[in-house]
């Protein structure tokens, strides 16, 4: 080993000790016990039905795709699902990605340019962070889900060329809802370009349960939505949705897409077979929704409807040993910490899916408070 090696390997044990110290090392473990930490919050991950049509159409069009879409990696299940998609989020074309995280570095490193300003909310995702940086737009920050500071804020910020505003619909880990309307209005006042993530949205709100800018009716308002297919829809990837013309640029330009090999194609039949039970029960949604109204009144907590139930703790060692303890009791939580939110807020992100029964969510509020007790934290305000 030579000496800049071993600086190296010093100067990485240095920072995993330092994460150590602050109670900040995660692990990886396997699902365990009753799930009430993922994002599948329809069980359609587990659907026989999906399952079934991803099993028959990787027998027909084999594991991988073997390139990008833009070499040898299209087939016709790709474009077919994208203009169902388009279609049910009632949008002119969208675009299919590997990820949401790739969609969204996609997106909004390939529109914001030089001249523009980003306004962005203080809570957004890091891959929208992220997607950001790699632009060369200038970002501004805006105070979360706060329309009056942001209008103030895209007032008195100069800009030479386009503004755009970006956040979620629906914040994953605080489990709240951007007030999409007043960005509407606002958008119209100032001409701003309005990008919406709706990751954890879609598939459980809106009347066709397409997300929150159905819900808040302002699809006409929306320049790009950002829309996973590996939370409710129980696969994986993400589609960008929007006009025709910035869908086909983004097929050119967006790196994350064009210099990626493509997904396995069975993965757009699965993706296509959950769009298809989404249309023709309405009641797995419903049972989301009614299941996370139903844990917020056993935990004594005040928010939205949103499958996402976040538990404040404070501190990340507290945090851990509390979701420790409930994994021991037979429940999956896991504890959410810094960087993911803002030091002090550690917390229990629990997440409540279709699939759970009230006896069990009842039987779960109860431990909850008892652990906390026990720990010397009783905050469940969110």
């Amino acid at each position: 080993m030579t000496g800049s090696d071993r600086m190296l390997e010093e100067r990485v044990r240095a920072r995993l000790a330092a994460l150590e110290a602050q109670g900040l090392t995660r692990s990886l473990e396997e699902p365990a016990g009753l799930d009430l930490c993922s994002n599948d919050y329809l069980g359609f991950a587990r659907h026989p039905r999906i399952r079934r049509r991803f099993a028959d159409a990787a027998e027909r069009l084999g594991a991988g795709a073997t390139g990008s879409r833009l070499l040898r990696g299209h087939r016709a299940a790709f474009r077919s699902v994208e203009r169902r998609f388009a279609a049910w989020k009632r949008v002119e074309s969208a675009l299919y990605f590997g990820s949401g995280w790739a969609a969204n570095l996609g997106a909004l490193s390939t529109f914001p340019t030089g001249d523009d300003v980003v306004f962005s909310d203080e809570l957004n995702h890091a891959s929208l962070i992220d997607g950001l940086r790699l632009s060369k737009a200038r970002r501004v920050v805006f105070p979360h889900c706060d329309a009056e500071a942001l209008e103030r804020l895209v007032e008195r910020e100069p800009c030479a060329g386009q503004r755009f505003i970006v956040t979620e619909s629906l914040f994953s880990m605080d489990g709240d809802c951007a007030p999409l309307k007043r960005y509407a209005t606002l958008r119209k006042r100032h001409g701003c370009a309005l990008v919406v993530d709706e990751a954890h949205a879609v598939g459980v709100f809106g009347a066709s349960g397409s997300g929150l800018i159905e819900e808040a009716g302002c699809e006409e308002d929306v320049f790009l939505s950002v829309n996973s297919a590996g939370k409710a829809l129980g696969v994986s990837g993400a589609f960008v949705g929007g006009p025709e013309w910035a869908i086909r640029y983004l097929t050119q330009s967006a790196r994350p897409f064009v210099f990626s090999t493509a997904p396995p194609p069975a993965v757009a039949e699965a993706i296509d077979e959950a769009l298809a039970l989404l249309d023709e029960d309405p009641q797995p949604r419903l049972l989301a929704r009614r299941n996370a109204e139903l844990l917020r009144r056993t935990l004594g907590l005040e928010g939205s409807d949103s499958p996402i139930v976040p538990v404040m703790v404070g501190g990340n060692r507290e945090a851990v040993q509390a979701a420790e303890r409930l994994r021991a009791a037979g429940f999956d939580v896991r504890a959410i910490r810094p960087p993911t939110v803002p030091d002090g807020t550690a917390r229990l992100r629990i997440s409540v899916n279709a699939t759970i029964s009230e006896a069990q969510i009842r039987a779960f509020g109860p431990r909850v408070r008892r652990v906390l007790e026990d720990l010397g934290s009783c905050e469940t305000d969110s």
